[in-house]
């Protein structure tokens, strides 16, 4: 399995999650990312998984699901499938 992002220590405060990704501390507003996290309970904002490779942070009791990549604003393009003649 590829390894995304090392993510660590995941704290929330009243309206905003902080966290380590790949050795680096970030805080992102939770308005701006999930209306359902910044609506939860902490009991239910603390209850997550974070995925094996690192990709995102699931919240079972919420239905939520957060990727990495998109809080650090990584996009993906697709590949080009022009075939070379």
């Amino acid at each position: 399995m590829n390894s995304f992002h090392r993510v660590e220590n995941i704290s929330f405060s009243d309206d905003s999650i902080s966290l380590i990704i790949d050795g680096e501390m970030h805080t992102f507003k939770l308005k701006d990312i999930s209306m359902k996290l910044l609506n939860a309970p902490n009991d239910k904002k603390l209850l997550f998984d974070i995925s094996p490779s690192g990709y995102g942070i699931h919240w079972p009791l919420l239905d939520e699901d957060l990727s990495i990549d998109g809080l650090l604003g990584i996009k993906h393009s697709k590949p080009d499938n022009k075939k070379v003649s």
